[in-house]
């Protein structure tokens, strides 16, 4: 059965065209000629579903699609060129795009506007107007940065100084860890501040999940300090950042702010204002929040496991 399958001229064809359709929205990328946009994300799925509609019908033609591009996505993890994360985000929107390109060209051969054809250049014509519009809009559009702030508060039951002393600098990072964090999201190892004054810099370490926590050279936070007082807050702006397949996103600046909360407790704010050029904004800014709000839960859970470790259950 398998062996037929693969044997099938049409199914080979839909693999062949899943290639070069996706190989060409790679390139564009690589050689800066295409936005992070709906004309990567949407146009360029649908392109391909339509220029498989167009074939001769095989039960298999948009299996063999999809498959072939999961692994082509796959590929680009393996080779260390993006996460797992930003895989597992993007496959929900390319395959039920891909099949509704499909859906769409099969409807207009009911009315017989269009026939059947498995010739190669006759299929290719869908990805003209994505390289059209790809370099079009890149040059003339240009990436539009959104900025999102993301705040994570938590109750502690340590003194404000207590708290502040355990964040500015985290010799280790050892918690428990959210969801995303198990897929590929960067794991932060430790913290370190060079001066504790406005000025200094505090440096944060990464590691992506296929990496030992030895191995520092994963990624990099680098923060200014632009405000501090002990027990009430600690303001960066950042400067620098390196974390492997994620040029999308960007970072402006991270924030606690400390405060009293009953007696003894403090109530922490965590806050996060990031950049990133990632659209339609309606699909991208949901996962986007979560993924930042996984990190400050790791990050919140490791401060209190270990105030809780230095000064006992208070």
């Amino acid at each position: 059965m398998i062996k037929q399958i693969l044997r099938d001229r049409n199914f080979q064809l839909a693999i062949i065209l899943t290639i070069l359709f996706f190989g060409t929205g790679i390139a564009f990328l690589f050689f800066g000629l295409v936005n992070y946009s709906w004309i990567l994300f949407v146009l360029l799925p649908i392109a391909l579903g339509v220029a498989i509609g167009a074939m001769p019908k095989t039960k298999y033609l948009i299996v063999g699609a999809v498959v072939t591009a999961t692994l082509i996505l796959l590929s680009m993890y393996i080779e260390g060129l993006s996460g797992l994360i930003c895989i597992v985000m993007v496959l929900p929107i390319i395959v039920p795009l891909i099949f509704l390109g499909y859906v769409i060209t099969n409807l207009i051969k009911r009315y017989r506007k269009i026939k059947d054809t498995n010739k190669l250049p006759v299929l290719l014509l869908p990805l003209v107007p994505f390289l059209i519009a790809a370099p079009l809009e890149h040059f003339i559009v240009k990436d539009k940065e959104a900025i999102i702030e993301v705040r994570t508060e938590r109750v502690l039951n340590f003194t404000p100084e207590q708290v502040y002393d355990a964040i500015i600098a985290v010799d280790t990072l050892d918690a428990e860890k959210p969801f995303l964090m198990t897929l590929d999201l960067p794991v932060p190892v430790k913290c370190s501040v060079d001066k504790e004054q406005i000025g200094g810099t505090r440096t944060c370490y990464f590691k992506s999940g296929r990496l030992s926590y030895a191995d520092f050279g994963s990624g990099t936070i680098t923060e200014k300090i632009t405000a501090l007082q002990r027990g009430k807050v600690l303001k960066m702006d950042v400067t620098d950042y390196h974390l492997v397949g994620r040029n999308w996103l960007g970072f402006k600046e991270a924030i606690y702010y400390f405060e009293k909360a009953g007696d003894t407790g403090c109530k922490i704010t965590r806050v996060t204002t990031y950049t990133s050029v990632l659209r339609p904004r309606i699909y991208w800014e949901p996962m986007e929040r979560l993924g930042v709000q996984q990190e400050h839960e790791y990050v919140l859970n490791n401060l209190q496991k270990s105030l809780q470790q230095k000064f006992g259950h208070q």
